[in-house]
């Protein structure tokens, strides 16, 4: 593994432990702030689902998808599958020879067998920004693009309940053949600013929220925990929020914004999900 890549490993918690924790804590567990370094690719490695988070900003040279001593592997997919999703200037992946351009809010799907995987910037001075997604994969699909026009859209929410907003399924198994990864971008308009409203949590699946397109001195304020106890972390741009299978996931921002949503486990039934409405949090 280069200078160029880093990650850092982080074990799953149960909700008894988090009672306990203080802010610190609390942001040290579950928050990625580290994302979108210039120059790097830089992952989490989770304990939840063996799901990982990273990023890749590739400047004046291009940057390749190291395997990492935590996967034992020789190759980063050789047990693997991967999500990417542009949110920063044009750039282009080239895996195994096959290039694929990516636009802002494009999406590509690696599968599980590729060697070898570069990361391109079309211009240092606007970088691409890569957010990465992966989990483990049983079975070796095919590369898919996915863009814009490829994402099944739906239109949820309203402007007097504050979360009008557009959530662009990208990967889902109605667009592409995945193994269990599950990806899409959700866009509020403007004037809405609540996400994920009632909140939800689903105990056969982990889920990752990425926060982007958050203008200077705004934040998110993103919900967490049992929904009997939950608990808060304030989020800057271009940072995530993991989110256990135990924990509800929303959140609220003082502007509109855009987030990724990514997500593995047990099913690939996007609708597999627990409500509980703003009257039942506690």
């Amino acid at each position: 593994m280069s200078n160029k890549t880093e990650y850092e490993v982080r074990y799953a918690v149960g909700q008894r432990e988090v009672k306990g924790y203080d802010t610190t804590e609390l942001r040290d567990t579950f928050l990625a702030d580290k994302l979108m370094q210039l120059g790097k690719v830089y992952w989490i490695y989770s304990h939840y689902e063996r799901f990982m988070v990273g990023s890749a900003v590739p400047t004046d040279s291009p940057l390749a998808l190291e395997t990492l001593d935590a996967l034992k592997a020789e190759h980063f997919l050789d047990r693997r599958e991967l999500g990417i999703i542009n949110v920063g200037g044009d750039g282009t992946v080239v895996a195994d020879g096959e290039e694929f351009a990516l636009a802002a809010e494009e999406a590509l799907y690696l599968a599980k067998g590729n060697k070898s995987v570069t990361f391109y910037s079309n211009d240092p001075a606007k970088p691409a920004k890569f957010y990465l997604n992966s989990a483990p994969a049983h079975h070796a699909f095919t590369n898919k693009k996915i863009g814009r026009e490829d994402a099944k859209v739906l239109h949820l929410g309203s402007q007097a309940t504050s979360n009008e907003r557009d959530i662009n399924q990208l990967m889902i198994n109605t667009v592409v053949e995945t193994c269990q990864l599950q990806m899409g971008l959700t866009r509020l308009n403007p004037g809405s600013v609540w996400n994920t409203m009632p909140a939800h949590q689903h105990d056969r699946r982990n889920e990752v929220y990425f926060y982007f397109d958050l203008d200077d001195g705004q934040a998110v304020c993103h919900f967490m925990g049992e929904p009997q106890e939950t608990r808060h972390i304030f989020v800057q741009n271009e940072q995530a929020v993991l989110s256990p299978p135990w924990s509800i996931h929303c959140g609220v921002g003082t502007s509109n914004y855009a987030f990724i949503w990514g997500m593995a486990g047990e099913n690939l039934d996007y609708g597999d999900m627990d409500s509980f409405p703003p009257n039942e949090l506690r």
